[in-house]
């Protein structure tokens, strides 16, 4: 008995002793996956994750400067880091991402009481700092290697992130991620697909394939030594891995989805009927304007190539109002756009110059904040109205679903997402991980309702 009491003692003693970290993320799906490696590596070094920042020895914020709400969100966050810090001055506080490699060492001048700072190309370097007998601030910013390479603490075990690529060839005229992740390489295909086996094996069902520009992936692998392989190529390659049921990717680029990777929506059993298709303007001046390379008439056109091979298809878009010189002609194009091609929802932004982007430049023909604001609101009505419309094409069928676990806004109810990537509330008793049939009883422009059908069934 006295062991016993001993060994519990110990045991408390270790969990005492043991650092714990807690991580924060904003911005886009790439960040997701970029954190997930991050508490992958810090796990790894011995850390537990902290469920409240007070309780952690090490803070860390992964960053996004997409936007400018995700600037000012952060920086509201990263206050209270300070205060705590300077409550407890052997605390770390970290700051990575893409807002961290947009201002590089002015994180320091600016705010001097965080202690290491990094891009996206040098999460690595993070556990090389605490490891470290440095006590003076480290900031590292050279994109040297992918996340990908780190292991990974997922947020759910059933469901992946693989990271294809990393960095952008365009120059979007708005955008700052060349400046943030550099130039576009790719992981060799054979890699990707021993990673894929080892999380089917691992009892992962769903892989989301991640890139600033997935469809773009492979064209730099011969230059750089490996095999040549096509975006499609490589969805075919995931797609013949046992275990792995359902495949999705963000995002693509108008200007370089080519039919192979439309047929492979209607070829390939584990490529899910959702494909993400950004426009950002249905006006082709503006296009041009922002740089995309693509005119309104090529949007639409491979708009058409889905509907013609793959007519059930999830469409889903981002799209900027108020860009530089938008005319209400300019506008009235987007609108007809959202009109015309009913996605089945859309991610909206009012336009804020970034730092460091062409846009920013911008100074003749701005659109004022109150014409933006107006401008969205009719945009929305267009995006939701039309969603609404095409959401009721599930009312009445049974649909696959992939459980993820209780509804946000009803625990007696489970929520998850059918192969469309419509979210779905519904009644039933299939467990988180499995999937399930589900018959759609009502719709709305965001998510489905519906009671599930069959017993859950698990891989196998």
């Amino acid at each position: 008995m006295l062991w016993v009491v001993g060994a519990c003692h110990v045991d408390s003693l270790i969990l005492t002793m043991q650092k714990r970290y807690h991580l924060t993320t904003f911005g886009c799906q790439m960040n997701e996956h970029d954190s997930e490696r991050m508490k992958g590596m810090l796990e790894s070094l011995g850390y537990a994750e902290a469920p409240e920042r007070a309780e952690a020895d090490l803070i860390l914020f992964n960053t996004c400067s997409i936007r400018e709400t995700a600037d000012s969100r952060f920086v509201a966050h990263l206050g209270e880091a300070k205060r705590l810090k300077r409550e407890q001055p052997e605390r770390i506080v970290g700051v990575g991402g893409c807002w961290a490699q947009s201002l590089k060492e002015e994180v320091f001048e600016r705010f001097p009481f965080v202690d290491v700072a990094f891009g996206p190309g040098q999460v690595h370097k993070l556990a090389e700092f605490l490891t470290s007998d440095s006590l003076t601030a480290q900031g590292y910013f050279e994109f040297e290697s992918f996340t990908g390479h780190l292991p990974a603490r997922r947020t759910r075990p059933f469901q992946g992130w693989l990271q294809i690529s990393v960095g952008c060839n365009c120059a979007c005229s708005y955008c700052i991620v060349t400046s943030t992740r550099g130039r576009e390489v790719s992981r060799p295909a054979e890699e990707l697909v021993a990673e894929v086996r080892a999380m089917a094996a691992d009892g992962v069902r769903e892989v989301t394939l991640l890139g600033q520009n997935v469809n773009s992936y492979g064209r730099d692998l011969k230059a750089n030594g490996h095999p040549q392989a096509t975006f499609a190529e490589l969805l075919a390659a995931v797609d013949g891995i046992e275990g792995i049921d359902r495949i999705r990717y963000t995002s693509p680029h108008p200007k370089d989805m080519r039919e192979a990777v439309i047929r492979a929506h209607a070829e390939l059993e584990s490529l899910c009927e959702h494909i993400h298709l950004p426009l950002q303007s249905g006006s082709s001046r503006i296009l041009k304007a922002m740089r995309r390379t693509y005119s309104r008439e090529r949007y639409l056109d491979r708009v058409a190539l889905i509907r013609e091979h793959v007519p059930d298809a999830s469409l889903t878009t981002d799209i900027i109002v108020g860009f530089p010189g938008e005319s209400e002609a300019d506008f009235a194009e987007t609108l007809e756009v959202a009109e015309q091609v009913g996605y089945d929802s859309a991610f909206t932004f009012v336009f804020s110059p970034r730092r460091g982007t062409t846009a920013a430049e911008l100074t003749e023909d701005l659109v004022p904040h109150p014409v933006k604001v107006e401008r969205m609101e009719r945009l929305l009505e267009v995006v939701q109205r039309r969603a609404r419309e095409r959401a009721q094409r599930f009312v009445g069928r049974t649909v696959e679903v992939l459980v993820e676990g209780s509804s946000r806004t009803d625990p007696e109810r489970l929520r998850g997402r059918t192969r469309h990537n419509k979210a779905v509330n519904f009644s039933g008793l299939a467990a988180a991980g499995e999937l399930t049939e589900v018959e759609i009883t009502a719709a709305t422009s965001q998510t489905l309702s519906g009671e599930e059908r069959l017993l859950a069934r698990s891989v196998g």
